[in-house]
């Protein structure tokens, strides 16, 4: 696991760098990719900290781009730290391009606060309510769908993980995910009876924003994860990121204004969230009227 999370780090650091010294040379990802002899799509996986790069290509960026000597060098050395791959990369297509980076940020981060008003959260998702979110993919072949679901299980160990400690987890629900019907009634009252288990963890925190609340700013921000990372022994501790994903692809905003936006959004859905027990009692209730309904 500790070589699963070293080599997010100092890739993200790597990719940063590298960004900054092409902007500042005023140079295109299309115009390097093809000094590069490489693909558009290489050059951003390598600037948002996805893969692996080969130190020789570092070098041969920083000359690309005018970097002093000692830069230069510095940057080629990083490569080193970013090799050890994360489980996930076993999973193939179960886990796309654009999803790899938030899984190992996912599985770094020291505070993971998260807001949705569609669907359950993938790490508090039962299997049986996954499977009713996939049941409208008729394309989704079989063996694809059991990766998912283990992917599924394996970012949920992040919850009761030891070592290292279990980040802190905090979730704002609209109530309508707890009425969307997802995959029948018997697993609805399932996936609500988990989430009541789940409260009771030390480092979990799960409210629910009643629909009483109207048109709040959470319902024009839409579903987003908010990151943060533990100091370490960084001089510069890695900046936190805010995660929005759509079907395609995913934005990872990690400029300090844009945090500082959906800084803003969650204080005021903390504001009119219910508090834990009272988000306890209502997942409870909505439980019982789904099982007896």
């Amino acid at each position: 696991m500790a070589d699963d999370m070293g080599s997010t780090v100092p890739r993200r650091q790597l990719g940063r760098a590298l960004k900054e010294l092409r902007v500042q040379a005023q140079m295109t990802l299309d115009a390097v990719a093809e000094a590069l002899h490489c693909s558009r799509q290489k050059m951003w996986r390598i600037e948002s900290g996805l893969g692996p790069v080969r130190p020789l290509d570092v070098r041969f960026m920083c000359e690309l781009y005018g970097a002093s000597r000692d830069l230069s060098d510095a940057l080629t050395n990083l490569p080193a730290e970013t090799k050890a791959k994360g489980w996930w990369h076993s999973y193939g297509n179960a886990v796309p391009d654009w999803f790899e980076l938030y899984v190992s940020l996912e599985q770094t981060a020291s505070r993971l606060r998260e807001h949705d008003d569609t669907l359950i959260p993938g790490l508090l998702q039962t299997s049986g309510y996954t499977r009713g979110v996939y049941a409208n993919r008729p394309n989704m072949p079989a063996d694809e769908l059991e990766r998912v679901l283990e992917v599924r299980r394996r970012r949920q160990e992040l919850l009761v993980r030891r070592l290292p400690k279990a980040p802190r987890l905090e979730w704002v629900l609209s109530e309508a995910v707890l009425l969307r019907c997802v995959g029948g009634s018997a697993v609805m009252a399932e996936q609500l009876e988990y989430l009541v288990q789940r409260t009771t963890l030390p480092n979990v925190s799960i409210r629910v924003l009643p629909l009483a609340a109207g048109a709040h700013n959470g319902a024009l921000a839409g579903a987003f994860v908010m990151l943060e990372f533990p100091p370490g022994n960084r001089s510069t501790p890695e900046p936190p990121v805010v995660y929005c994903e759509s079907v395609t692809g995913a934005l990872y905003l990690d400029r300090p204004e844009e945090f500082a936006v959906y800084e803003n959004i969650w204080s005021s859905l903390d504001l009119l969230a219910l508090d834990d027990e009272q988000s306890r009692r209502l997942i409870i209730k909505i439980k019982e009227e789904v099982h007896h309904g």
